[in-house]
C-alpha cells in the first residue's frame, strides 16, 4: 500500500460529483466542530488518572494497562451505540482499512507510552500543549494527501497558517516554563518524549482520513485500530519488562488498575468525539480543534492536582500565555471552515480513493454525507450484549479492589470539571445520534 500522489493537476478546478446540499454539509461541519471540542474535554480528562498511580511503576506497564482499558472500550461503547452488525458490512465494503487501522493502533500505543515519560517529567499542565504539536502535521497531511485547503481562499489559508503559528509559539513558551516544573535533568527527556508522541499522533491521522473519506463508520475502525494498539503495547511491555517481572508488577498494582483503565475508557470516548471531528471537518480542523484538550489539561493539572504550586509568578505567565496562544491558534483554525468548492475538491480526494481500492461508489458518498448505505437496525445481538456487560463487570470488580491514592486533589473542582465533561458527552452525543444516527 502506497500513498500515492494526486493524479489531478494542482491548478486544475475541482470536478462536482453531485455536491452534497449545503444546509446538508453545513449542519456536518457544524456537528464536526461540536466533536472536536467535546473530544477535547474527554482526551483533557483521561490523562488525570494517571496522576493517581505510584510513580515507581512501570510507563511501560502504566501505558499496557491503559491500553486495555482502551480495547475494552473500543469494543463495547460502539456495540452499546449501534452494535456490531454494521462492522460486517464496513469490512466487506472496504476490507483494506483493516491494515490501515491496525497501523494507526500501532502508532497510537507507541507515543501513548511517550506520553506516560512527558507526564512525568515536565507534568500533565505542560507535556498537554507540546505533544499537540500533532495540528502542524496535520494541517500539512490533509493539504498533501486529502485535497483539504485547496480553493480554500486566503482568508481560510491565513485563519489555518495564522492558527499554526499561536500554536507554535504557545508551545515554545510551555516548553520554556518546563524547566520549571520538571525534577532537575528531566525536562529535556520530558519534553522530547511529549514531542515524539506529537510526531507519531499527527501521522497516526492519515489512516482515519483515508477511512472515512472511503465511507467507513468510526465506529467500525476504531475496533480494528485497537488490535494494533493492543499487539503492539503487549510486545512492548514484555520486550521491556520481561513476562514475569510484568505479572509481577501488575499484580502488585492492582490496586490502581481501575484508575488506568478508567483512563483509557474515558480516552475512548474523546477519540471517538475526534474521529467524527476528523471525518466531518478534515485533519486540518479536526485535530486543532480536539487540541483544546490542552486547556483542560491545564485546569485538571493546575486546579485538581495544584501543579506549578510554588512557582513564580513569571512560570505561571509563561505557563497561561503559552496555553492561550495555542488556544487562539486552534479557534482560528477552526472558524476557517470548508467551502463548498473546497469540500468539491474533498470529494476528488475520496472518489479517487475509492477508485484505487476498488470501492462502491455510493458506499463513500453515503459517508460523505453521513448516511446509511443500507438499510440496517441497529438491534444488538448476543454478542454485543455480553460485550457491554462483561466489560461492565470487570469495572466493577476492578473498583472492588481499587484504593484511592493519598494524592491531594481538590475535590470541588474534580466535580466540577467532570459535570462539564458529561454535560459535553450527553449534548454532542444526542447532535451525532440527530443529525446521523452515528454514521
Amino acid at each position: 500500500m502506497t500513498l500515492e500522489s494526486r493524479s489531478e493537476p494542482i491548478d486544475a478546478a475541482p470536478a462536482v460529483r453531485n455536491p452534497t446540499d449545503s444546509s446538508r454539509l453545513r449542519n456536518l461541519q457544524t456537528l464536526g466542530i461540536f466533536c472536536g471540542f467535546a473530544a477535547g474535554a474527554w482526551l483533557g480528562g483521561a490523562e488525570a488518572p494517571i496522576k493517581l498511580v505510584n510513580p515507581e511503576i512501570s510507563p511501560v506497564t502504566v501505558s499496557l494497562v491503559m491500553v486495555c482499558g482502551v480495547f475494552l472500550a473500543r469494543w463495547s461503547v460502539p456495540a452499546l451505540m449501534r452494535g456490531t452488525s454494521h462492522v460486517r458490512h464496513d469490512l466487506r465494503q472496504a476490507p483494506h482499512l483493516v491494515i490501515w487501522a491496525i497501523l494507526a493502533g500501532c502508532m497510537w500505543a507507541v507515543a501513548n507510552t511517550l506520553t506516560i515519560y512527558a507526564i512525568r517529567n515536565v507534568g500533565l499542565s505542560i507535556a498537554f500543549p507540546l505533544w499537540n504539536s500533532n495540528s502542524l502535521l496535520g494541517i500539512f497531511w490533509g493539504f498533501l494527501l486529502f485535497n483539504e485547503l485547496h480553493y480554500a481562499g486566503w482568508k481560510r489559508w491565513l485563519g489555518v497558517l495564522g492558527g499554526a503559528v499561536c500554536m507554535f509559539g504557545g508551545a515554545t513558551l510551555l516548553a520554556l516554563a518546563s524547566t520549571h516544573q520538571a525534577a532537575p535533568g528531566k525536562a529535556p527527556l520530558g519534553v522530547l518524549a511529549a514531542l515524539g508522541a506529537g510526531i507519531l499522533w499527527g501521522t497516526m491521522y492519515i489512516p482515519y482520513r483515508k477511512a472515512y473519506l472511503t465511507g467507513m463508520n468510526p465506529l467500525s475502525f476504531v475496533t480494528f485500530f485497537t488490535i494494533g494498539e493492543l499487539a503492539t503495547m503487549t510486545t512492548l511491555a514484555v520486550g521491556y519488562t520481561g513476562a514475569v517481572p510484568l505479572w509481577r508488577e501488575l499484580n502488585a498494582a492492582r490496586e490502581v488498575l481501575f484508575w488506568l483503565m478508567l483512563g483509557g475508557f474515558v480516552w475512548v470516548i474523546g477519540d471517538l468525539f475526534q474521529q467524527y471531528a476528523t471525518k466531518y471537518v478534515g485533519i486540518s480542523r479536526g485535530i486543532p480543534l480536539s487540541n483544546t484538550n490542552q486547556l483542560w489539561g491545564l485546569v485538571w493539572g493546575i486546579l485538581v492536582f495544584h501543579e506549578l504550586r510554588g512557582s513564580g509568578r513569571s512560570v505561571y505567565v509563561q505557563v497561561a500565555c503559552g496555553s492561550l496562544l495555542m488556544a487562539l491558534g486552534a479557534v482560528a483554525i477552526a472558524l476557517s471552515s470548508a467551502s463548498e468548492r473546497e469540500h468539491s475538491s474533498w470529494q476528488d480526494a475520496a472518489h479517487r480513493e475509492g477508485r484505487r481500492y476498488g470501492i462502491e461508489e455510493d458506499y463513500v458518498r453515503a459517508g460523505l454525507e453521513g448516511r446509511a448505505h443500507h438499510d440496517s437496525s441497529n438491534r444488538r445481538t448476543i454478542l454485543d450484549w455480553l460485550l457491554i456487560i462483561g466489560t461492565t463487570g470487570l469495572f466493577c470488580v476492578l473498583a472492588t479492589m481499587a484504593k484511592f491514592p493519598h494524592v491531594g486533589i481538590s475535590s470541588f473542582w474534580t466535580v466540577a470539571l467532570v459535570a462539564a465533561m458529561a454535560t459535553l458527552l450527553v449534548t454532542c452525543g444526542f447532535s451525532l445520534w440527530r443529525t446521523t444516527r452515528f454514521r
